[in-house]
């Protein structure tokens, strides 16, 4: 049976401590648990935290010993206590595969594990990540990484698709599709997937141009120009320019791109169109179009956002 061992670093969420017994607890093989989960931590009792109840952690350090894989949990960014960064030190040493969940990926830098490897932590804190520690390639925008022997994940959601993709890794993706289905969470997301930071629109502040924008998602099917918006709204295309961008936060072409693009995910999430047919429903014009503005947007091809996205019913 394979050992993981959390290795809770302070300030630390309670959220993130319950994702792995959540994920790994739900494996089984043959009919027997497929892991064991423990945490410790380098001063033992309880254990407050940002945001929630305050843990209570029996175990010290010396649980890390003999794990299969040792994951750091929390930090907030903050300076890690000086044993627990040896005892993931010592434990990679050992070959033990390691792994950080969201801010986890501090202490593993702190312990000089990340240098010279690519790495991911949640999206805000990410400059801080690469400005302290130049030498780990931080990847900001992605869900998690995998480097071999040590793995990285972005914030709460991203912590669980790492978990997801170590059972895929152990068990294949049988295993991990099950615990997925328990947990009501997509079955797969790749790592390279973005974190979603730039996908909501900016809050539309005014109605002057509500009227045009309803008419203009009646219509994306359309090869809609700045001509034909203005001509809706009754006004110059500066004016109607000036007034869109006061409303949404951007131009109207860019507000269009946007909503064809959401159009298309609707339709890749709903239907089983051929990708030809969305990206004409969705006025993306071609399948190579779709293909280019869903990968520059969510960091995924019209077939793989499909995979882990389609609604099914029940």
């Amino acid at each position: 049976m394979h050992r993981i061992v959390l290795v809770v670093v302070t300030p630390v969420m309670s959220f993130d401590v319950s994702i792995p017994y959540m994920v790994f607890g739900g494996v089984e093989v043959d009919g027997a648990p497929g892991y064991t989960v423990l945490s410790c931590t380098a001063e033992p009792g309880v254990v407050p935290t940002a945001g929630g109840p305050d843990l209570f952690i029996p175990h010290g350090l010396e649980a890390v010993r003999g794990a299969g894989t040792v994951i750091a949990v929390g930090s907030g960014g903050e300076p890690a206590h000086p044993e627990a960064l040896r005892a993931l030190r010592e434990a990679a040493d050992a070959g033990a595969r390691i792994a950080s969940l969201c801010t986890g990926a501090f202490a593993l830098a702190q312990a000089g594990l990340l240098d010279g490897r690519p790495a991911t932590t949640h999206w805000a804190l990410a400059d801080a990540l690469a400005a302290r520690h130049p030498a780990v390639e931080v990847r900001p925008d992605v869900l998690y990484v995998d480097d071999g022997q040590v793995l990285t994940s972005a914030g709460a959601a991203a912590a669980i698709d790492l978990c997801l993709h170590l059972v895929r890794l152990d068990h294949g993706a049988a295993a991990a599709n099950a615990v997925a289905r328990a947990a009501v969470v997509s079955p797969l997301r790749p790592g390279g997937q973005a974190q979603f930071i730039t996908t909501p629109l900016p809050p539309e502040r005014g109605t002057w141009l509500a009227a045009t924008r309803a008419w203009t998602l009646a219509h994306l099917d359309r090869p809609l120009t700045l001509k034909d918006l203005a001509g809706h709204a009754g006004t110059s295309v500066r004016t109607l320019t000036r007034r869109f961008h006061a409303e949404t936060g951007l131009s109207p072409l860019q507000w269009l791109l946007h909503r064809r693009i959401d159009r298309a995910r609707e339709l890749l999430e709903t239907t089983d169109l051929p990708m030809n047919e969305i990206a004409w429903k969705s006025g993306l014009g071609s399948a190579d179009s779709l293909r280019k503005h869903l990968v520059g947007r969510v960091g995924l091809t019209p077939s793989a956002y499909r995979a882990g996205f389609r609604r099914t019913d029940g």
